[in-house]
């Protein structure tokens, strides 16, 4: 593979990370169809593994819907490209927003994210995702709903 394809590859698999961030914090959450492939799965933040983006899709709204704002950064991106496969991590903040939450507004999350990509025709989807909480900080109520 050439030095300018890993490049581009490189650059698409860091959008794909960007659009998901911005499908979750525009609350678009048909968006992530443009993120995962159609069986992807998933691990975000748990040990239930979702099977099908419409599982994906799924937890991502009844996470943040009740929400009034998320803010997602990603940073720190390393990736790997082996043909039409590849691997990407990158640590994350997530910044999460309930005004009407009890005892404060706020909850941080940092972490990171591992995923499995793989190129289709549509350009490079996710086909498996874990988050890792490594920390939080803030009013835990704020993403339960209480």
């Amino acid at each position: 593979m050439s030095d300018l394809q890993t490049l581009l590859d490189e650059r698409d698999i860091v959008g794909v990370a960007i659009r998901y961030c911005r499908s979750l914090d525009t609350k678009h959450f048909d968006g992530l169809r443009d993120v995962f492939t159609p069986d992807a799965t998933a691990q975000l933040g748990n040990p239930i593994v979702l099977g099908g983006i419409d599982a994906i899709i799924d937890r991502c709204r009844t996470a943040l819907e009740r929400l009034d704002i998320s803010q997602h950064l990603v940073g720190t991106h390393v990736i790997s490209v082996d043909g039409d496969t590849a691997t990407h991590a990158c640590y994350l903040q997530a910044q999460h927003v309930r005004a009407s939450a009890g005892g404060g507004a706020n909850y941080l999350v940092g972490g990171r994210y591992t995923d499995d990509l793989v190129r289709s025709a549509a350009g490079w989807r996710i086909s498996h995702r874990t988050l890792t909480v490594m920390w939080t900080d803030g009013n835990l109520p704020v993403i339960r709903g209480d």
